[in-house]
């Protein structure tokens, strides 16, 4: 059995086919449960509590995703500081980005869970709770606001485990909110009868139960980063690194979450509750479809990080080859399952005849770009992990900034509901555009990876 750092140093010298695949499974097989436990979640909802409850986690979801956001951006931003620390042999400052992580993450949550309690009815007014979906979206929102904490460190831990070369552990982190929920689902919502807010229990014990996994593998399981009071402090030189590499992630969820208001908001206005229930059911899909491809791009993270620091150019070009070609090809996969499958996909959702006539030609016109999707997922991916924080930034708010709801600002003012639709491909088709034509121009078309001087590397030697 390997050592941790054996491990990690597998980075530098295992091929690159088997490094991904090593990689990319594990991460791969955690969305897909994560998926497949929103999928469940939403039928047991959907068949159980009904169309507006469907309506309530929707406007909900982008609330959660955008605080979880901060663990996710404190795990990617630290675990790429990470990977390049220890492809360059600098273990101590792995350690002092990781006890920096551990204090960000717990005063960012506390803040902002108490705001979140003090304010939440404005909150969910602003992302389309209101009229019918107001009492449902309040009584999931307050219940599952509890395991939110949780849920951002256990995400935050998932990026760090994979930088340790861990991505079995990590994808536990996946499991296990994902199965319990599956198991708790059933007995909460349809056993005790409790409706919407057993699925908001259910999603919160679920959270909780994945912090307290990954607190027992850092404290038990593993030896390279360790808790240690003296280091456990905020160091402004490391904090700006992680949050810089970590903006992205949050500002992408940032547009995302505006996205979300403006998507809930147009849709109620246009399409009513129906309206909005059809992009729950769509939304749930998107994770799930797309789920190999995001397995693959966090597979790649870590890989390419060491071997960027390590200075081996030739292994990054061919790992970002590689990504791409395998990304697109499952994509294509998915595209075509996607057309033929979508009525029997939103039949499982729901028996509301007038939702499924809006929801099957829905989700064809929104997935119709999907093989294009790996693109954009996997160049600003690259920027993000090896520290260069601006270009991934934009790249990454390509989709939705720059090109998704600009279009959403416009064209459902000439066609309607559709116009909301149509805006989906169009987007992934500029996005993709962008993000070749970049990555192309300034990494693959170069021949050396241009040296610059680590902003921190003064501080720990």
């Amino acid at each position: 059995m390997k050592s941790d750092k054996e491990k990690k140093e597998a980075f530098g010298k295992e091929p690159l086919p088997k490094l991904l695949r090593d990689q990319a499974i594990p991460a791969a097989v955690g969305m897909l449960v994560m998926s497949i436990y929103g999928i469940i979640d939403t039928i047991f909802v959907g068949r159980w509590v009904g169309t507006a409850g469907i309506g309530a986690i929707t406007v909900v979801q982008p609330i959660v995703y955008l605080i979880a956001s901060l663990g996710m951006a404190l795990g990617i931003g630290g675990a790429s500081l990470i990977s390049r620390s220890f492809g360059e042999n600098n273990d101590e400052k792995a350690n002092l980005t990781f006890n920096n992580q551990v204090i960000l993450n717990l005063g960012s949550g506390m803040i902002v869970l108490l705001l979140c309690f003090l304010f939440n009815e404005q909150i969910l007014m602003i992302f389309g709770g209101r009229q019918e979906l107001a009492e449902p979206s309040k009584a999931y929102f307050n219940i599952v606001l509890l395991g939110i904490p949780c849920l951002s460190w256990a995400i935050m831990s998932n990026n760090i485990m994979r930088s340790l070369g861990h991505p079995k552990t990590a994808m536990f982190t996946l499991l296990i909110p994902a199965v319990l929920n599956l198991i708790l689902d059933p007995v909460f919502i349809v056993g005790f009868d409790m409706g919407i807010e057993g699925a908001a229990w259910a999603t919160s014990i679920s959270y909780m139960s994945s912090a307290i996994f990954t607190v027992y593998f850092f404290v038990f399981k593993q030896e390279q980063l360790t808790i240690s009071f003296r280091k456990l402090r905020l160091n402004w030189s490391i904090t700006k690194e992680i949050m810089g590499i970590g903006s992205v992630t949050l500002s992408r969820q940032g547009i995302i979450s505006i996205l979300s208001i403006l998507l809930n908001n147009t849709l109620f206005m246009i399409g009513g509750t129906v309206g909005v229930s059809a992009y729950g059911i769509i939304s749930r899909m998107l994770m799930f479809a797309n789920f190999p491809t995001i397995g693959i791009t966090q597979g790649f993270v870590p890989i390419l990080g060491y071997n960027y620091g390590a200075k081996l150019k030739e292994r990054v070009d061919e790992l970002i080859k590689l990504s791409m070609k395998w990304a697109t090809i499952i994509a294509i996969l998915t595209f075509a399952l996607i057309m033929v499958l979508a009525p029997q996909i939103t039949a499982l959702f729901t028996k509301d005849k007038e939702l499924i006539a809006a929801t099957v030609p829905a989700m064809r016109y929104v997935f119709m770009a999907t093989p294009l999707i790996a693109i954009n997922l996997i160049g600003s991916a690259y920027f993000q992990a090896i520290g260069k924080s601006l270009p991934a930034l934009l790249l990454a708010m390509t989709k939705q900034g720059f090109f998704l709801i600009p279009i959403l600002l416009i064209l459902p003012r000439f066609v309607g509901i559709n116009g909301i639709w149509f805006a989906f491909p169009i987007a992934d088709t500029g996005a993709a555009i962008i993000t070749f034509w970049y990555i192309y121009k300034k990494v693959l078309s170069k021949n050396k990876i241009e040296s610059e001087d680590e902003p921190i590397n003064h501080l720990v030697k």
